[in-house]
């Protein structure tokens, strides 16, 4: 059976999570990182060398980086589903996944340690605030691209939803000073009716 090394809790990890329970593919979920440690033991190193999580393991087969194992098990388990067959439609998949987790990252994660991680007393307000405003300015972009599409790259679900869901899931929690983005919260809608991103992101505390 598929092995899913990392916690719940991890916004990477459930980029994986909610893929596999998207495409019904079974699997195992093993705690590692946070609290459960573990990622600087030999025997995850030799897993993992970046002692980072997700990382699986499927019949020998090892992968790591959150945004790669989603493309593999939707290219794998559901190719022309969640994971587009047409080539544009999933090249523009892909670059939605890769603006989650460089241009969208560089703010949603001091926004999440500031608000989330670091003790009211210890927190940069500055940054805090810096990273409010990036996150206001990259989701723009975001709505003013759903305002011509249903959902990221096109009519249908699909791989290029997950990262950027789970963002949007923590900017929505972390944030109540925002200006209001219509295309966003519509489309953000369609994503808490699937049983997938409840089960793995809306119903999962952040820590």
């Amino acid at each position: 059976m598929l092995k899913v090394y990392g916690r719940k809790d991890s916004s990477n990890v459930q980029k994986v999570l909610w893929t596999l329970n998207e495409i019904g593919v079974e699997y195992e979920q093993l705690d590692f990182g946070g609290k459960y440690g573990n990622l600087n033991t030999l025997d995850y190193l030799t897993l993992n060398p970046n002692a980072r999580i997700p990382t699986i393991e499927e019949d020998g087969f090892i992968l790591w980086e959150s945004n790669s194992i989603v493309r593999y098990l939707a290219s794998k388990y559901d190719s022309g589903g969640i994971y587009p067959s047409d080539p544009q439609i999933c090249a523009n998949a892909n670059q939605w996944m890769d603006w989650q987790q460089t241009t969208v990252g560089q703010y949603i994660v001091p926004l999440f340690l500031g608000l989330v991680r670091t003790p009211y007393e210890d927190r940069n307000i500055g940054v805090i605030e810096a990273s409010r405003q990036g996150m206001i300015k990259v989701m723009q972009i975001l709505d003013d691209h759903l305002q011509r599409n249903i959902y990221v790259s096109g009519n249908e679900f699909s791989i290029g939803d997950i990262p950027l869901g789970i963002v949007v899931y923590r900017w929505l929690k972390l944030i109540q000073d925002r200006p209001k983005m219509t295309n966003l919260e519509t489309w953000y809608k369609l994503l808490v009716k699937r049983p997938a991103f409840k089960c793995n992101v809306l119903d999962i505390p952040f820590k």
